[in-house]
């Protein structure tokens, strides 16, 4: 019996009992489409982490206040601050820290930030996130300046009232038009916008793009004094360097800070590379959850394979009869059930993959799925295996049965 007969004659067995075969690929179905498709959750889930700490930026390092400290924001910051008087993290310390001649160190930003009342002469944005930087925070940072320019080094020395806004607070205070050259109250005191930052991507619980950004100088004349500033951002030479650029800082901050005992340093160093790994890690370990999960839902599909071929074998117990006794093999009988189980698996996982990029493309509790290139051959593969080792018994059972018994039995 020819391998294209054996496929004929599964065919013919798959729709001879309509009904039975849809149940039966619905099963495989969902366990295929569930395998694909929650490995494409965590897949997304991974990428969503990743974008968020990349956006912070790989070369950069944070410095967080071991009891609590100011916040920053739009892009890549760094808290610093301090138990005491003593131990404060002042614009004069990250003068020093970046003119130490740190090898590994390109640049030190430091920040200050507050939230206070915009206005327009229209309207006004109520607890708006304030940064007072310098003019190196544009190069640090994620945020860039989409139309107009940042402000200059000469702004900062002047303690000039300018300010680079976001792009939704920009179309918030000025809907009708730009906001670019118009005037801004922050707080009741007026700023000219001379930048509007590209739009970002929200990467924790504060929309980027609802910021405004001026020169420390001014922050601090105006708003927060001139004690200890809110952040700081540290940017490395290069990714690889960010290691050796930590070491650098922390021992440069204590020496700063008069830090004696190393073991109560008032400030955490945190490498944003090892979060990223870290996230990495764990998102890989999420992905195999869901993907063992799912693989339980193709197992049972496969046992439901098993019982519907048990059923089949036993309502051909004639036609097996009368197949051995005109001379087939043992050989084509377990072919012939063999190639039933597999293709009534191969079948539900095609319906399968289907179902699951179909799935991929809508969001899931808020992640959007990312299929994972392998999972689909993956999926298709163990589907069809597991109607063959499923299907091992019940064609088994068949090709054994002796002509005389298979005939007797009806």
């Amino acid at each position: 019996m020819s391998f294209f007969e054996i496929l004929r004659s599964a065919m013919r067995g798959v729709t001879a009992n309509k009904l039975r075969s849809v149940l039966t690929l619905l099963g495989v179905m969902i366990g295929v489409g569930s395998v694909i498709l929650l490995l494409a959750v965590g897949n997304g889930s991974a990428q969503t982490v990743q974008n968020a700490i990349t956006t912070l930026g790989t070369n950069t390092l944070t410095v967080r206040s071991n009891t609590g400290g100011g916040g920053g924001g739009g892009g890549t910051t760094a808290t610093a601050a301090s138990t005491s008087s003593v131990k404060t993290i002042t614009t004069k310390v990250s003068d020093q820290l970046a003119d130490a001649g740190l090898g590994h160190v390109k640049a030190v930003v430091p920040q200050v930030s507050t939230s206070l009342t915009i206005s327009s002469t229209t309207t006004s944005s109520d607890s708006v996130s304030v940064i007072g930087t310098t003019a190196g925070y544009f190069d640090v940072s994620t945020a860039k300046v989409a139309s107009g320019s940042a402000f200059t080094a000469a702004d900062v020395t002047t303690s000039a009232k300018v300010a680079v806004i976001g792009s939704t607070l920009a179309t918030t205070l000025y809907p009708t038009g730009s906001a670019l050259g118009k005037s801004v109250s922050v707080d009741g005191t007026p700023f000219t916008v001379v930048g509007i930052l590209a739009t970002q991507s929200a990467a924790g619980f504060t929309d980027p793009n609802t910021v405004l950004v001026a020169p420390i100088t001014r922050i601090q004349k105006s708003y927060t004094g001139y004690g200890a500033v809110s952040t700081l951002t540290v940017e490395a030479k290069s990714s690889e360097a960010v290691t050796a650029a930590q070491g650098e800082v922390t021992v440069m901050l204590n020496q700063l800070l008069g830090v004696t005992d190393t073991s109560d340093e008032p400030f955490t160093v945190t490498n944003q590379s090892s979060l990223l790994a870290t996230a990495a890690a764990s998102a890989t370990s999420f992905t195999v959850l869901l993907g063992a999960v799912a693989a339980i839902s193709l197992l049972v599909g496969g046992i439901g394979v098993t019982n519907v071929m048990l059923v089949t074998v036993t309502e051909r117990t004639r036609e097996i009869g009368i197949r051995k006794a005109l001379g087939a093999t043992r050989g084509a009988i377990l072919g012939q059930f063999l190639a039933e189980a597999a293709t009534l698996t191969l079948l539900g996982g095609v319906l399968g993959v289907i179902a699951a990029l179909i799935g991929a493309r809508f969001e899931i509790n808020g992640t959007q799925p990312v299929v994972l290139g392998y999972s689909i051959p993956l999926a298709l593969g163990v589907s069809v295996a597991i109607g063959v080792f499923f299907g091992v018994y019940p064609a088994g059972r068949a090709a054994a049965m002796r002509p005389i018994q298979a005939l007797r039995a009806i």
